[in-house]
């Protein structure tokens, strides 16, 4: 008895020790690579890595029309389609039962999915919340052959010294624009939640192409930098030389791209994830950082990085989906665009792992802690009512094969960055300030997951207002100083 418990620790020491060896190699070759591409294999310069997405393309089959006007826009859903959506949903096959207490870990659970299609088919309002999307303006336009799908909100009360800053607001995947209503009514009054009267704002929340209801191009290629290039060309539209731009998710990627491309255009950029981890500092000090994390990161970096085989693990437990996405989108896109069982799980998943990684060891993954059921099915329902979830998933595709063009671009536009504590992974200001060296402001929020601007709508409006009084007070230094 004593020999069998002593080989089994005996067991586990190898097991983890060999794990730990494995892991440290991984980051050290990954360190090394980075450094010697970074410090000295010879790069192309910026413009000629970027000059391939300022070119024009019709992203339809059919030659582009060329038609400049904006159109009012309205959601407005066939009684018809909700009919069909409704059989659809008394006539679902349920999945097997989920194990016993296996709450949110083998995925949604069973018990969760049976609630959400009851309330879905018996209480569930679309009209009522068609009257919620159609509340702030919206429109269409087309752009390089696409619909694209905005909402536009200008300030009730502006005035001749206090003009509204332009500001787009761009969503990323599992969500929509919808994620925005929360805060565009707080961006356009200046005095909710401990404004002033400086901090107006003229909204701009565009359906990325593919998602929401803008149109999917129809050829292939279609990635985050040439979304960048449509959405300035949304915003000159619109009447805007200069504006902000605010992302998350694929919005951070986009906007990204938008500064990226166009640096006199942006005023500022602000982010609520970095999808640019590839600091070779970052990695040498992940590394490093194993043996002695306090030495390189402040405590509360500490806790979301170490130890790193936690991290790992974690990205490895709510990543799988983004290798799905990546690879053979279309498939599961069949699966999902004709299920709404299927998509209202594969969704909910992620609005409660990324919302809160807690809500894997909960019976409803701790989903109506944070959202109504009403708000989880407005947002997925949008998907299903324009069939675009494979469309929406190709957009991986398109950017892996273009993620390394950009990769090692520096952002030269002022950028601000709140960081959420529970979001799918978090980037020590180090990592951020690696791409973006005109770092102006870095906010370690104290509560908040993936879905911020959804979430936890104060917090994000007041970081969003703090940064462009920043950069509205630094270019007053920098004009005194031409004087």
């Amino acid at each position: 008895m004593w020999h069998s418990k002593h080989q089994a620790v005996l067991y586990q020491i190898r097991y983890i020790s060999s794990y730990n060896m494995i892991l440290s190699t991984v980051l050290f070759i990954a360190a090394a690579v980075i450094i010697y591409f970074k410090f000295f294999k010879k790069s192309p310069e910026d413009y000629e890595l970027i000059a391939p997405y300022y070119k024009d393309r019709c992203w339809t089959i059919n030659d582009e029309v060329v038609d400049t006007q904006i159109y009012p826009f309205k959601v407005d859903i066939k009684d018809s389609q909700l009919e069909d959506l409704k059989t659809r949903i008394q006539l679902t096959r349920h999945s097997m039962p989920s194990l016993k207490d296996s709450k949110f870990h083998y995925g949604v659970n069973s018990k969760f999915m049976t609630d959400l299609l009851d309330y879905w088919k018996e209480s569930f309002d679309w009209k009522k919340q068609e009257k919620v999307l159609n509340k702030f303006p919206q429109f269409k336009t087309k752009i390089e052959g696409l619909d694209i799908h905005f909402v536009h909100l200008k300030p009730s009360a502006p005035t001749s010294s206090n003009q509204p800053k332009p500001l787009m607001l761009v969503h990323g995947w599992p969500g929509s624009f919808f994620e925005f209503y929360k805060i565009i009514p707080m961006l356009t009054d200046p005095t909710s939640f401990g404004g002033n009267e400086t901090d107006l704002f003229e909204i701009v929340v565009p359906s990325i192409p593919g998602y929401g209801f803008s149109q999917a191009a129809e050829v292939q290629g279609f990635s985050s930098p040439h979304c960048a290039r449509i959405f300035h060309k949304l915003m000159t539209r619109l009447g805007h030389k200069n504006y902000y731009v605010q992302g998350g998710d694929w919005g951070a990627y986009i906007t990204t791209h938008m500064a990226m491309l166009y640096p006199t255009a942006i005023k500022g950029l602000h982010l609520n994830m970095n999808l640019f981890n590839e600091s070779p500092n970052h990695y040498a000090k992940l590394f490093f950082g194993s043996v002695a994390p306090s030495l390189f990161f402040d405590e509360l970096d500490v806790k979301s990085l170490f130890p790193v085989r936690d991290m790992m693990l974690n990205l490895l437990l709510e990543t799988g989906y983004m290798h799905l996405q990546a690879t053979k989108p279309d498939t599961i896109g069949h699966a999902l665009a004709d299920s709404p069982a299927g998509l209202a799980a594969y969704i909910s998943e992620k609005f409660s792992t990324w919302t809160h990684g807690n809500g894997r060891n909960s019976e409803d993954g701790d989903i109506l802690k944070h959202w109504t059921y009403d708000e989880l099915l407005t947002n997925i329902m949008i998907y299903w009512w324009n069939g675009n979830i494979a469309s929406s998933m190709r957009f991986y595709k398109e950017n892996v094969k273009d993620a390394r063009a950009t990769m090692n671009v520096k952002i030269q536009v002022p950028v601000g960055f709140a960081c959420f504590p529970h979001d799918l992974f978090t980037s020590p200001k180090s990592c951020v300030e690696h791409k973006y060296p005109r770092l102006y402001s870095y906010t370690r929020m104290g509560n908040g997951g993936h879905f911020a601007a959804f979430e936890v709508p104060q917090l994000l409006v007041q970081d969003i207002r703090n940064f462009v009084r920043i950069c509205g007070r630094e270019n007053l230094k920098n004009l005194r100083n031409q004087e």
